[in-house]
């Protein structure tokens, strides 16, 4: 493209000014080079913290089913057993001869399912304890895990911008 030059007179190319807007884009994409390459490098590292978080609570809802499942099962068995002494106790009380063997049995009866319950709960709340901490467990390193590279992107992107 052609163009008239009023100061000398004479006609000038306009593709004289393209080198120094080639310079200009030039500068412009080695300063956003880094900072687009750290974008990606971020995005790639979410991506992967994503998939690793995800991998990680999905072990850990694995592990806390399996733990409820187990403490189900205990609550059975020591439905189970209760059922089982109140049984032994109906079969006593048939064959109470007297107000005192009443008592007595009555008496026994109570102390025995006391300790038995108290057991019982001492043992549920040890489960309930083990149940949390090996769910959590998974998710807490899986999740550490997955946002170290994440932390790592974002510092790359952080120094890239400083120009």
């Amino acid at each position: 493209m052609e163009g008239f030059n009023r100061k000398e007179g004479q006609h000038m190319n306009m593709n004289t000014t393209i080198p120094q807007s080639n310079h200009l884009k030039d500068q412009l994409r080695d300063m956003m080079e880094p900072t687009a390459e750290a974008s990606k490098e971020a995005f790639q590292a979410m991506g992967t913290a994503t998939n690793e978080a995800a991998g990680a609570m999905q072990n850990s809802f694995s592990t806390a089913l399996k733990g409820i499942q187990e403490y189900n099962s205990k609550i059975v068995e020591f439905a189970a057993a209760n059922a089982q002494s109140h049984m032994e106790f109906v079969q006593r009380l048939a064959g109470v001869k007297s107000p005192f063997d009443f008592v007595e049995i009555c008496h026994d009866h109570s102390r025995q399912q006391l300790e038995t319950l108290t057991e019982q709960a001492k043992e549920l709340a040890k489960l309930t304890q083990d149940i949390a901490g090996s769910a959590t467990e998974p998710l807490i390193t899986g999740v550490e895990k997955a946002t170290e590279p994440l932390r790592k992107g974002v510092g790359k992107a952080t120094r890239a911008r400083s120009y």
